[in-house]
């Protein structure tokens, strides 16, 4: 479930809005609905691994990768379809710290409040 609501949040918000806005998706619902440390890095990561692929997908592909492949040549990487994994990997990472970080503050405060 929270992979689901981490994909479509940050899908949606990928066509308007900053690169930074799955950071603030992936952690207010894994605020909300997180379970575990690892289902919500999880979730976090594969949700906006994929959805960073699919998003570069849909803004390569018209220009026949012309983008991608120079910027693989400036790295001497041998074609554009390793920029599209580091992509993906980076903007899991974002996702999967966020989502994580959501959720770990949803235990800090669950935790104050059994103090108290």
């Amino acid at each position: 479930m929270l992979f689901l609501i981490i994909l479509i949040l940050s899908f949606a918000s990928g066509f308007f809005l900053p690169w930074w806005v799955v950071a603030i998706a992936a952690f207010l619902a894994a605020l909300f609905i997180g379970k575990t440390s690892r289902q919500a890095f999880i979730s976090g990561f594969g949700a906006v691994f994929i959805v960073w692929i699919v998003l570069a997908l849909f803004k390569s592909i018209p220009n026949d990768h012309i983008l991608a492949n120079r910027i693989a040549q400036l790295f001497h990487l041998p074609s554009w379809q390793y920029i599209l994994v580091i992509t993906g990997i980076v903007g899991g990472l974002v996702g999967g710290f966020s989502a994580l970080s959501g959720l770990l503050l949803k235990k800090a405060f669950e935790k104050e409040e059994g103090q108290s």
